[in-house]
This record gives C-alpha cells, structure tokens and sequence, in this order.
C-alpha cells in the first residue's frame, strides 16, 4: 500500500478490513477495524485513535457518529476475489448522511503487487463541518494541557501555569477577584480536579497532566498550547491547539492560518476608516476633518453602540485605576523566588510627603509617572489583575501615563480619558497589524515599545494634537525602543521588565511633549519604524525573544530550582 503522506490541518486514518473471498460479507462493520492512526499538528507524532471504528456504522440505517472540522484522509484496505473491489459503500453511505455534514469523496483502486488478490482501496473524505470525531455520548473525565515555546520556556515565570489553572476552574480576566486567585489555585493543587462552574469537575492532576514541553514547538507561533480531553478510560476525545499572539489574543489553528493569509482576509463588516498604516491613517484623518480617536470610535461604532463603546472604555480604565490603586497599596516581597521587593508603595508614601510639605521636586512628574507603572507590574508579577496594554509584560506604560494626564492636567475628564484609549488602540492596532506586539516574536521592542508609542499618542491626542502630531509622538517613542530585547532574569516578569514600564512611561510623555512643539512633520514615518522593528524582530536571535535563554536572564545569577 502506499505510504500516505501528511498533509497541511489532516487527520490521517488508516482502516483495514478482510473480507476473504467475498467482497459483500454480512457483518461487515464487525470486520472493519482501525489498524492504526496518527492524528498531530507536527509530522511523525503519532496516536492511536482505535476508539473511532465502533462508531462508524456500516449499516445505512444508522448514521455514523463522526464530525470534524479538519480534513482526514481514510485508505481501506480490503481483501476479496481477483479484480474484485471491496465493498465499503456502506460505510461511505453513512458517512454521507451525517447532519449538517458536507462530503467531499474520491476513490482509487490499486492492485497489492506482493499479494495478486489483494486490492487496495483508497478514500478520501472531507467533513467540512461539526466538532471533532469522538464517540457518541463519551464523558470527560479528564484534561491534560501543554505549554510549547516561549510559553514553556517561560511558563513559571511569567505565571502561564498558576493561569492554566484558573482558566480550566472556569475563571475568566474580567470577572476575576485577585484576592481569590491563590486559594483556587491551591485547590486544584491539593485535589487534582478542576470544577468550573456548570461542569461536572474533571481529573487534573497538575505534576503530571501540565506540560512545559521546551523540545516541540508549535509550527503556528511562538506562544502555542495544546488542550486535551480524555474518556474515565483513557481514549483521548478531544484536542485542541491555541496560540497566544500578544494583548491577551488567544487564537485556534483556523483562526491563525486566516489571519496569516494577508491576500485572503476573515469576512468581517466594513469599517467607515479601514486604516491598516499610519500613511492611511493621516489620509484619511486629512480628508474627513475627524480626529484619529472619532475615526476609531467611527469604526467601533460598525460593531457596538455609542453607550456600550463607552462602557466598555471606561470598564478599561476602571481596570487599569483599580491595578494602579492595589499595586500602591501592597507591600512584601514578589513571588518566584528572586525576592524583588515591591517599591510602588515605598516611593508613594514619599513622593505623598513632598507633596502635603509643598518640597520642590524636579523629577515630580517621572516619579509619579515611576510609581504608576511599577504599581501595574508589581501586579502582575503577583498574578493579580491588569488589562494588556498592548501585553502583560507592557501593561504598566499606558495606564502609568493615562493616570499622569488625569493627575497633572486640569481640564482631564473622561471624554478626554476615553480619546486618549481610543487613539492609543488606533495606534497599537496599526502596530500588531504590520509587525507584531508579542516578545515571543519581536523582543521588548514590540512589549514596552509598543506601549510606550501607544501612549505617547492618546497624550499627544488629549493634549490637543493634530493627527500628523499624534503620528510623530507614536513614532518617536517606538524608534526609541527599537532592538530591545526580552530577556527576563529567571523567566519572571519582575527584572528588568518592572522598571522597563516605568522608562517606557517616561519616554512617552517625552515623546508626546517633543512631537507637540513641532507641527508634525518629521523624518522618520511612523510606519517606516514599525517595519525595522518587525524587520529586526524576525533578525534577531531566540535567546532575546522570551525564553531566558539570553541577556540578563544568564549573566544575572540566580539560584531558583524550576528555572
């Protein structure tokens, strides 16, 4: 028989059946069996999948119980007289009948060259829709994860493992409380189950059933986890495989091979301002007398209401207060195991004392800008809650100097707080879109630089900005990040990454303030920037990419047993 050979988003099954002498046996679903099976995102990883047969029915009154949303390819193997082709018509005829399923099928007939009476018969089926192939009315008893990448290289660190838990206890960012976080976790810890809500509670034994798997990468991204379920007996029912492309985006295989063809966009509504580049932004600002936030607004206004843009605006910027305010209000030491000591609060308390005693202080608005952002990451690095600003490992820049505006600038209101979220996310959706904001692809330059780009423009914009100003703010702050790496000491976001938001902040007003006193024109485009740093992203070694492998995370010593 040939060898099948794998195929892009396949699941390749290998059906035998022996029917002597008689092609059209009785019985004929008894004699088909799975000889073997390989389903993998990677070639050469193999599982057996010998559940599957019993459920494909061969009698045409009884629909086979088998959905995918993936190609599959089946080669039956039969036995029968001399120029006789095996029957397996039946089992094609139910295959054929499955609910909502589109088939796609075609056949060839081989002779085996070893064994003259020996036919080959291969199959090809599409199902184009429904859920993967499992057993009908099989039970969940049991999931299993795996980190593969940067997300197990860092896993520990970055705290992927303790979110694992939550996420499978049915916890989800906006409704989390970061003073609950610790008991679940040890919950799930002590009992091996997780019990999210409206679930039965399934066996996951943490030590055994999560993986940081550092020798498979995922052929989609950097970040890439793989989820599966498993029967009380052990058959695997499910799998399924996201990647984690930064801002807190978890996308499916499907969704990352559509987002990856450029030439072939996901059906989406038409936006009135469909700005991919900072070139079309300034056209389109130009020619419609709107400001970048009215434009961004405009176009979320395709999907949602005017209340409800607001609402959710202002919920981001609850969120981000709410980081600040708990960051400044605790102290100790983080966890992990390097002893990092919160300042936030230290630096608070005196930057508080200068101001009830009227102490001039030059440095005021970088301290306070400091402040802001460490309390953000100090959050972080404790696990609590943040909002991705453009990511975790960046979540500090933004709300650091959106908090500046509000405690520095008289005429700050929400309006204004509003605009400045708008322009930023105008901004960092041109960034992602052209380049990337995760540090598992282009470095920190893509983390805090983005960041600090996003929000030197939503200041530059509430500041009373013109488009073309807005543009060069943006463009200074991510010119001056460009080529830093991410290179956490011991994987943990703490060092340098806690004082890297706190510059990042820094570098943003600045920027905001230079583009201001000039009338926006400018040597360097804002999209010529973002090219050199997707250019220099792709460049630059792995070792500076969220893996720990390089930089300070090895001339740093450390003595943690996990790292």
């Amino acid at each position: 028989m040939p060898v099948m050979k794998w195929r892009k988003t396949a699941m390749l099954f290998k059906l035998e059946s022996t029917y002597g002498t008689d092609p059209t046996p009785s019985g004929a679903a008894n004699a088909v069996k799975v000889q073997n099976a390989t389903y993998s995102p990677m070639e050469g990883q193999d599982l057996q999948m010998d559940y599957l047969l019993p459920y494909i029915s061969a009698d045409p009154s009884k629909p086979a119980d088998l959905h995918s949303t993936l190609q599959f390819e089946v080669a039956l193997v039969g036995s029968g007289a001399a120029g006789t082709a095996p029957a397996f018509g039946p089992i094609l005829r139910a295959l054929g009948r499955l609910e909502g399923a589109e088939i796609a099928y075609r056949r060839a007939l081989d002779r085996n060259p070893a064994r003259p009476d020996v036919y080959v018969s291969l199959g090809w089926i599409e199902i184009l829709n429904g859920d993967w192939p499992r057993p009908s009315g099989a039970q969940v008893a049991h999931l299993a994860a795996s980190l593969h990448g940067s997300l197990a290289f860092t896993g520990i660190g970055h705290a992927s493992d303790r979110a694992i838990l939550l996420g499978l206890s049915g916890i989800t960012p906006e409704k989390a409380d970061p003073d609950r976080m610790e008991a679940i976790v040890e919950e799930v810890r002590r009992t091996r189950r997780v019990n999210p809500e409206g679930h039965p509670g399934y066996r996951f034994d943490p030590n055994s059933d999560l993986v940081l798997d550092r020798k498979r990468p995922l052929a989609g991204h950097a970040n890439g986890m793989e989820f599966s379920a498993f029967a009380a007996d052990g058959r695997l029912l499910l799998r399924r495989i996201f990647y984690s492309i930064g801002g807190g985006f978890v996308v499916d295989e499907a969704e990352l091979g559509a987002m990856k063809q450029r030439n072939k966009p996901a059906a989406q509504k038409s936006v009135p301002y469909p700005f991919a580049t900072s070139a079309q932004m300034l056209t389109m600002a130009a020619r419609s007398g709107l400001s970048i936030a009215q434009m961004k607004r405009a176009n979320e206004a395709t999907y949602l209401s005017q209340d409800e843009i607001d609402r959710r605006l202002d919920a981001v910027w609850s969120a981000m207060l709410g980081s600040i305010e708990r960051g400044i209000e605790r102290e100790g030491t983080l966890p992990g195991g390097l002893d990092v000591k919160r300042r936030a609060r230290a630096v608070h308390d005196k930057l508080q004392e200068e101001w009830k005693q009227n102490r001039r202080n030059p440095l005021l608005a970088n301290d306070w800008l400091a402040v802001y952002a460490m309390a953000v990451n100090e959050e972080n690095a404790a696990g609590g809650r943040i909002v991705t600003a453009p990511t975790n490992g960046a979540a500090g820049v933004v709300p650091a100097v959106l908090r500046y505006y509000v405690h520095f600038h008289e005429d700050a209101d929400e309006n204004g707080i509003r605009d400045f979220l708008l322009t930023s996310a105008a901004i960092g959706g041109i960034i992602k879109h052209n380049a990337s904001i995760s540090g598992a692809e282009v470095g920190c330059q893509g983390e805090v630089g983005s960041a600090s780009a996003m929000a030197a423009a939503g200041l530059a914009a509430v500041m009373g900005g013109t488009p073309a100003q807005i543009e060069n703010a943006a463009e200074i702050a991510l010119e001056h990040h460009l080529g830093m790496t991410c290179d956490p000491v011991a994987g943990l976001v703490q060092v340098p990454c806690i004082e890297r938001n706190a510059l990042g902040a820094v570098k943003a007003v600045t920027a905001a303030s230079l583009a201001l006193k000039g009338d926006g024109s400018h040597f360097v485009p804002l999209d010529a920037a973002i090219e050199t740093m997707r250019q220099t992203g792709r460049d630059m070694n792995s070792r500076y990419k969220e893996t720990s492998e390089g930089g300070l995370a090895v001339n740093v010593p450390v003595n943690i047993p996990e790292c």
